[in-house]
This record gives C-alpha cells, structure tokens and sequence, in this order.
C-alpha cells in the first residue's frame, strides 16, 4: 500500500510558477510509475505528465508541454511537477498517483492517489 502526499499548490497570478511536491511512503517507490493529474470543478480528471519507474521516460500533456516539468527522486521517494508560465486555465486540484508498472495517461490505470493540492491562477 502506497500512500501518497501532495504540497505546493496555492493562489499565483499567470505568468507565475509553482513546484508540486508529492512525497510517496509505505512502498518501493521505484517500483512505481508516476503521473500527476488535474480537476477543475465539474470536470473529469485531466492527465497532465507522467515520469517511468527509473525517471527515464516522461510524457507531457499537449496543453501543459514546454510549461510543465516532472520529476522524481527515487532516494528521497518524490516526485514533483514544476510549473512555469501558469495560465488562469491551469486552475484546478492536482493530484499525484502512483501504479505499478509502466506509466500510462489513465486516470483509471492508477492505483494509488494522495489527496490533492489546489492550485488557482488568476488573471
């Protein structure tokens, strides 16, 4: 079991940037293929980024791609999603999960999530 924590998010004016953190405990944290999504209110999760098990393979979101950038350490069990140039439509709850195997941009195919952490742009 794989528990999952999320920290970062707060209120920015477009333009500016923001690090999500999202600090894993209870598993082998390499074992794991990560990948961070979104929600803004009334809408289905979004996929944003994902990151392979070693941190070698990473996939971006065509709205997100040349902004965003995922990341991880294996030795300190996190994975962050460094934001730059935010936009009002990046608003939304972002979560991180976690599943075993080979990353994926299912929201569905991911078995382990943290609670979120709430990130809202202003114009």
């Amino acid at each position: 079991q794989v528990q999952l924590v999320e920290s970062g998010g707060g209120l920015v004016q477009a333009g500016d940037s923001l690090r999500l953190s999202c600090a894993a405990s209870g598993g082998t944290f390499s074992n794991y293929a990560m990948g961070w999504f979104r929600q803004a209110p009334g809408k289905e999760h979004e996929f944003v980024a994902r990151i392979s098990r070693t941190g070698g393979s990473t996939y971006y979101a065509d709205s997100v791609k040349g902004r965003f950038t995922i990341s991880r350490d294996n030795s300190k069990n996190t994975v962050a999603l460094q934001m730059n140039n935010l936009k009002p439509r990046d608003t939304a709850v972002y979560y991180c999960a976690a599943r075993g195997g080979v990353s994926t941009s299912l929201p569905s195919d991911y078995n382990y999530w943290g609670q979120g952490t709430q990130v809202t742009v202003s114009s």
